[in-house]
């Protein structure tokens, strides 16, 4: 039977759906608040951590060209299945809870324009978002990856008029680049760029999507090392450039932690009425594009751990003709429909970012370990200095994350450590014993 495949332009639609996703809509004028006009370094910094995340993703692809669970099989593959089980789980809610997390961004936003601010009216457009994207994750894979290049073209339209207006606003006010980029004592430093590239990690993390689509790329490993790089290089522009269309149109030590801050920006700079609602539906549409991303990257990672038998075989129902893993797909929406109660988003968004870096971490060691190899033929540029740098840049951010997040993901790693052993007590497995030192 022959397998869909889909093109190179279409997976890094995959990719930007998931990374220029809500964060780009919330996260922006967060950093901008934490860390004034120093949050266009904290973008460029977090998006060259991203880069050399994606390298080394694209390298790890090209051995490795038909695991669907991205990070986790890199590290499974690696490390065996105790690291594998650990990494594969915390990857995969971090996945699922960033679902509810930009699902309720949706809700919120469209409660908003319909005039229905109450949190009730959020979390059920939230729902219906949910079983919507579950559908058409189960229609399958192509399908899906085509909704998603069309949400993304919309969106990426939407961010352009944007930051054209900004630049228009320029031209009619050319004091604003001294007026609004001022300085401003209490954001300057590596302290506040520090904090404003913990904040913004998030929206830059989708990129991952793609390493679960390897095999379904046309060009294989090499087609997706193609679209993970495309993904991020064009991620990063977009973000510097709506980053600073931001402060065009308003001062900034004017922001604040704002969930609507292109809306704030507008209406600081009187934009017309139809440019309000137009960035309104933009930030519906990336919501919706990001979610569809990460439904369709959490099941597939769920299949691969199911398929090593790391998890129960429920989640091994798999669709080859349609490239759906129907089951992942069913219950991380489940996972995150439970989510939207939790009346928590910045939780479950710490969550998430934990997840997220640990996965990576491993993964970058994982580069190690394989390039150490001679019967591995990876090929990595810059060794071992960007697997060095990769992982002193994620260790640094993970330090430097809220103490909630640290307490949580921490907690998590310890719980998973004792469930694991717990199911090889069950199946009387003996003792792994190895000597660390001669």
């Amino acid at each position: 039977m022959a397998v869909q495949q889909i093109s190179v332009r279409v997976a890094t639609a995959v990719g930007l759906g998931a990374i220029i996703g809500a964060g780009i809509f919330v996260l922006s004028g967060t950093t901008i608040a934490l860390a004034g006009v120093y949050s266009i370094i904290a973008f460029v910094l977090v998006g060259a951590i991203a880069t050399l995340v994606a390298v080394e993703l694209g390298s790890l692809g090209e051995i490795m060209p038909h695991s669907k669970g991205a990070a986790y099989s890199f590290v499974y593959n690696a490390f065996g299945s105790e690291m594998g089980f650990v990494t594969g789980i915390m990857l995969y809610f971090s996945f699922a809870t960033a679902v509810s997390a930009v699902a309720l961004g949706f809700g919120a936003y469209l409660g908003s324009m319909l005039g229905l601010t109450q949190h009730i009216y959020a979390v059920a457009f939230a729902l219906l978002q949910i079983l919507a994207l579950t559908i058409i994750n189960i229609i399958g894979i192509k399908k899906a990856a085509k909704a998603d290049f069309g949400l993304v073209v919309v969106k990426l339209g939407v961010l352009t008029i944007f930051i054209l207006f900004a630049l228009l606003f320029l031209m009619a006010h050319p004091h604003v680049l001294q007026t609004n980029f001022a300085t401003i004592p209490s954001k300057e430093g590596l302290g506040a760029i520090f904090a404003a590239s913990v904040a913004v990690f998030f929206a830059y993390t989708g990129f991952q999507t793609i390493s679960t689509l390897t095999d379904r790329i046309k060009g294989g490993a090499r087609g997706a090392s193609k679209a993970l790089m495309f993904s991020v290089f064009i991620s990063i522009v977009v973000y510097l450039l709506v980053d600073i269309s931001l402060m065009l149109l308003a001062p900034a030590n004017a922001y604040t932690v704002n969930a609507d801050p292109l809306s704030f920006a507008l209406k600081y700079a009187a934009a017309p009425a139809w440019l309000f609602t137009l960035v309104d539906i933009g930030a519906l549409v990336a919501t919706t594009s990001a979610a569809l991303a990460m439904i369709l990257a959490s099941s597939r990672t769920a299949y691969q751990i199911s398929k090593d038998k790391l998890l129960p075989a429920v989640l091994r129902k798999y669709n080859p003709k349609r490239d759906v893993a129907i089951n992942g797909v069913i219950i991380t929406s489940a996972i995150s429909a439970v989510m939207l109660f939790s009346g928590n988003i910045y939780i479950i968004a710490a969550i998430s970012n934990f997840g997220l870096l640990f996965a990576y971490l491993m993964s970058s060691i994982a580069v190690i370990h394989f390039k150490r190899r001679p019967d591995v033929p990876l090929k990595i540029p810059f060794y071992p200095y960007l697997p060095i740098a990769t992982i002193l840049a994620l260790v640094a951010l993970l330090i430097g994350m809220p103490k909630e997040a640290l307490l949580i993901g921490s907690g998590m790693i310890m719980l998973l450590i004792a469930v694991y052993y717990f199911f090889r007590e069950i199946d009387r497995k003996k003792p792994v014993k190895v000597r660390l030192f001669k």
